[in-house]
């Protein structure tokens, strides 16, 4: 079905949907209730928002008013955003795995009047700060019995449960109806939609103002990109709803075009909901990309033998057929036999893992490595995907359905610019739009910058910031660096990541890092050498292939010692340094390294919760670790 482009705003999509598309007793979310999976209309989802927009209106939240949210994705997220989207409230969002000291910045920088809160857990941190947040009135928990962690505080601020809300709200429907309808009216594409708080991996989190406009026209261009999405599709969704990626990509575009929405248990559950799910389309981030293709891999080689054979031979004849496709061609006979036997024997007990019925997955967050793409071309499951940031709402380009290049982001979306900037000389290198793509186009590299309606309204109260980023032009500066490959966007890696070692060689860490990811020894890598000789590294194991490898028990990572001197460990993982490095300039490879027990963790502050590591951090904190593999302490052969 086409697009009925009967919204403006976001508290709109879902009324178009009901209007247009289905019965309003149709399932828009799925939750699962202990071992059942539950529906929920979207009459029920509608009935609930109006509701909550009624609380809200008796206790006086105005249009522009912050309303808070810290909240694991789940249906009552969904009921508590459409309502403050159509009084005109601000949706403000904080990430679950935030500190204390960093929600209590949100809520006061925002100015929030109330907060939605997901669990005892999390209530816990709220209520610790609630008292230094002057201008919350409201704490309103998803669960009744709130009363064991608040009992005996003093809060200014009320607290009452998201039930009592509701039901307060019903009582009062009648009085607030036309007033809800109003509001809604009044709400114009340019308002605030939501401040989306970036990670702050450089300093203090700001608040990204997003408008209605930025989130609908984002949404439409995306759904015409992507033609083959339509209102019978089911999403599963657990990327957190707190970022811009799963909030457009999932929730805006299954509330466009009328999509049913799943919500995952959790990530440890992911495997187990997909095969109860069996969604057809997937927003994910490059790294459970990687995983699943490390399980398939070691899987399907394991036994050894014929069975290994077999998977092999079957990636092979997976990867011929495709690139036969991707060329325009039409298989052999002898090929599509081959590859409808590979097919049955290996591919389809792959897929029969994410459910089954996946048409695609869409892949946002990161650059996903080219091999990792290829693979799962190779098994016949489509992955496009899709680059921007918080402050472009965020999609600027994605991967068109019918056409994959990988080791790209896709094609630029219609209605927006995309140039190229020389980083030296600030002179434009290249500007395409959709309109102008071609498969044979090729540009240099430089500053990935945008213009158009993806483009934030700006910073939360930082106009000097804001102007930092926006020029008197209207370009949004990402501070990323890529170029155009046979007309699609490909981004090479961070500005800010980029090490300049000390005989002055650019090294962006990303391309490097992901080559030595190709290891299956290897869970991540964190490049270090600016202004040093060579360069050097912080890995971190792949924990399952490493206990399996040396038969170590879990105690072997609750030890104190943040790194690994184990020699027999440290020659298992430089075999693959050696390996991979050799598909690297000499400037780029990786001379010395430190093992690290376990990840970095966005808890011990190392990681942001969009799972970008912070580079000042890491290198303050492990300083004397990193100086030793400067000082010729650590050698490599």
């Amino acid at each position: 079905m086409e697009l009925i482009n009967e919204f403006t705003t976001v508290p709109l999509l879902l009324r178009n949907v009901v209007n247009n598309i289905h019965p309003e007793t149709d399932t828009f979310l799925i939750r699962k209730v202990k071992e059942q999976w539950e529906e929920i209309s979207f009459k029920q989802t509608l009935d609930n928002a109006d509701a909550i927009s009624a609380y809200f209106l008796e206790i006086g939240v105005e249009k522009g008013d912050r309303l808070g949210f810290i909240i694991e994705n789940c249906p009552e997220y969904v009921y508590y955003d459409q309502a403050l989207q159509q009084i005109g409230a601000i949706n403000t969002s904080i990430y679950p795995t935030l500190s204390e000291v960093e929600m209590e910045y949100i809520l006061n920088d925002s100015g929030a009047k109330t907060i939605l809160v997901g669990s005892p857990f999390l209530l816990k941190k709220v209520v610790k700060i609630a008292n230094h947040c002057s201008e919350l009135i409201r704490i309103i928990p998803v669960f009744d019995d709130y009363e064991k962690v608040t009992e005996n505080l003093n809060l200014n601020a009320g607290i009452v449960s998201l039930n009592q809300v509701i039901e307060e709200g019903k009582s009062k429907l009648n009085n607030y109806q036309s007033t809800i309808n109003h509001r809604r009216n009044e709400v114009i594409p340019a308002d605030i939609s939501a401040l989306i708080y970036t990670s702050g991996t450089t300093g203090t989190p700001k608040g990204v103002m997003l408008t209605h406009s930025n989130f609908v026209e984002n949404v439409k261009v995306c759904l015409q990109q992507i033609p083959v999405i339509d209102e019978h599709e089911t999403f599963l969704s657990f990327l957190p709803l707190s970022h811009v990626f799963e909030r457009t990509a999932t929730y805006h575009v299954c509330c466009a075009k009328g999509c049913k929405i799943a919500f995952a248990q959790s990530l440890e559950l992911l495997a187990k909901n997909m095969g109860e799910v069996k969604p057809t389309v997937m927003s994910c981030v490059p790294r459970l990309l990687e995983k699943i293709h490390d399980k398939a891999i070691k899987s399907g080689t394991a036994a050894g033998g014929t069975k290994a054979k077999i998977f092999l031979w079957a990636l092979e004849i997976g990867q011929k057929h495709r690139e036969i496709l991707e060329s325009g061609k039409k298989p052999s006979l002898i090929t599509s036999v081959k590859h409808a036997i590979a097919e049955k024997l290996v591919f389809s007990k792959i897929k029969e893992k994410t459910g089954g019925r996946l048409k695609f997955m869409i892949s946002g967050g990161a650059a996903l490595p080219k091999n990792v793409g290829e693979f799962f071309g190779n098994l016949g499951i489509k992955i496009l995907e899709g680059f921007g940031l918080t402050e472009t709402s965020p999609v600027m380009s994605v991967t068109e359905y019918h056409r994959q290049v990988y080791g790209t982001v896709g094609r630029v979306i219609p209605g927006i610019e995309v140039g190229i900037q020389d980083v030296e000389t600030k002179k434009f290198i290249s500007i395409q739009t959709h309109d102008t793509f071609k498969e044979d186009f090729i540009s240099e590299e430089g500053e990935i910058c945008v213009r158009g309606h993806c483009v934030m309204k700006g910073y939360w109260n930082k106009p000097e910031e804001t102007a930092e980023v926006i020029d008197t032009d209207g370009w949004f500066h990402t501070g990323d660096v890529g170029r155009f490959f046979k007309g699609n966007l490909q981004i090479t890696d961070r500005i800010k990541n980029m090490l300049v070692n000390a005989f002055g060689k650019n090294v962006y860490p990303t391309p490097v890092e992901n080559t030595y990811l190709k290891s299956p020894k290897i869970e991540s890598v964190f490049l270090i050498g600016d202004k040093r000789e060579y360069i050097t590294a912080i890995i971190t194991p792949n924990r399952e292939t490493m206990q399996e490898t040396f038969s170590l028990d879990d105690a072997f990572f609750d030890l104190p010692e943040t790194f690994i001197d184990d020699k027999q460990i440290i020659d298992w993982i430089n075999q693959d340094i050696k390996k991979f490095s050799v598909e690297l300039a000499k400037f780029e490879r990786i001379k010395h390294f430190k093992i690290k027990r376990n990840p970095f963790t966005i808890e011990d502050g190392d990681i942001t919760p969009t799972m970008k590591p912070k580079r000042k951090v890491i290198e303050k904190k492990y300083a004397d670790a990193i100086d030793e593999m400067y000082l010729g302490i650590v050698e490599m052969d």
